[in-house]
């Protein structure tokens, strides 16, 4: 068996083969295509397992070996703390060190999801991206029509079929005039968008049987529901609630040294995808869920609004694990009389 570190660039990776004892086999900087990979890895004659750091294009290197017949394995960046501290750095060292860490099977993983699982993702994030950027179109709107002190109340919509009518017909001095037209035209075309990705993502998850689970959780609607369903992919990598929580980033970080006990800040290495789909519906579940919105009055005389939602999100995490584990769907229960 031989073990190969994939240290991968934008444009290329090096890569260092070894043996079981540890020595050098083979080294090159390969194309990042299938044709450099295949020339290289074929002509070693003998199995092989490789690992990749999850970066940028780590799935593109990840799928060819797969498709060559190497074993890939994905490690986690963060924990391969051999590479982030050394001294010297260089792409031959990292590559050599990854190997040697895949060979003593001292790599921290990461778990892999299927392409298919992986396509739909992009497809997610591609609209919650659309989000991003119409939310700052529209901010810049109504920046626009701020400093010319234009009323933004005449509809409780702004930006709704009536309300985009009423923009469209506002009038005010050059050049912001020409800016508001601008940024209109930008935000239909934005929101046109939107509509086909959310299309796009309805079609990949008509007969996701996970995602009908989760949108009778308080809060998860369509998207977040699909989210949900992709960023966990497989409900039974997490062994208890409290590891699909920590998965969010949902848990505080803590620090325990003589005995002594201190909470933090919420976990910074997590699923932020996951974390920010879990406080969303957390927010949406307390107007609309009765066992919610007594939960989160309660936790807000304590700690506040936004603690309160955070709080909120780990519980509906929590929620999530136990449907999923059990494959049923959410029942509202009556609320207990002390949490």
């Amino acid at each position: 068996m031989l073990y190969a570190g994939v240290d991968t660039h934008k444009k290329y990776s090096r890569v260092v083969v070894t043996d079981y004892h540890g020595n050098r086999v083979a080294q090159a900087s390969l194309s990042n295509d299938q044709a450099s990979f295949s020339d290289f890895f074929l002509k070693l004659g003998e199995p092989t397992k490789a690992v990749v750091e999850a970066g940028r294009n780590w799935g593109i290197i990840y799928d060819m070996l797969d498709n060559l017949g190497v074993e890939p394995t994905l490690a986690n960046p963060l924990k391969a703390r051999a590479i982030a501290e050394a001294k010297i750095k260089t792409d031959t060292i990292d590559a050599r060190t990854l190997a040697d860490l895949l060979r003593a099977d001292l790599i921290p993983k990461v778990y892999v999801p299927s392409r298919r699982v992986r396509a739909q993702k992009d497809l997610l994030r591609q609209r919650l991206w659309l989000v991003n950027i119409r939310t700052m179109v529209k901010n810049r709107i109504h920046h626009i029509l701020d400093r010319n002190h234009v009323a933004t109340s005449f509809h409780s919509d702004m930006f709704g079929k009536a309300g985009r009518e009423e923009l469209g017909r506002v009038s005010i001095p050059a050049p912001d005039n020409l800016l508001l037209k601008a940024h209109l035209e930008i935000l239909d075309h934005i929101q046109a968008q939107v509509d086909n990705s959310e299309k796009w993502i309805q079609e990949a998850m008509v007969e996701n049987p996970i995602v009908a689970i989760l949108r009778t959780i308080p809060g998860l609607g369509k998207i977040l529901a699909s989210l949900v369903a992709m960023e966990i992919d497989d409900i039974h990598r997490f062994s208890c609630p409290g590891k699909l929580c920590a998965y969010a980033g949902l848990v505080p970080s803590t620090y325990a040294s003589g005995g002594k006990v201190r909470h933090g800040r919420l976990l910074p290495n997590c699923n932020r995808w996951l974390r920010w789909a879990f406080v969303e519906a957390s927010w949406i579940a307390q107007r609309t869920s009765p066992y919610c919105q007594v939960y989160f009055e309660r936790m807000k005389k304590r700690k506040g609004a936004n603690s309160a939602a955070t709080a909120l999100a780990r519980r509906l995490c929590e929620i999530t694990w136990h449907c999923l584990t059990e494959n049923r769907n959410y029942e509202e229960r009556s609320v207990p009389a002390a949490f």
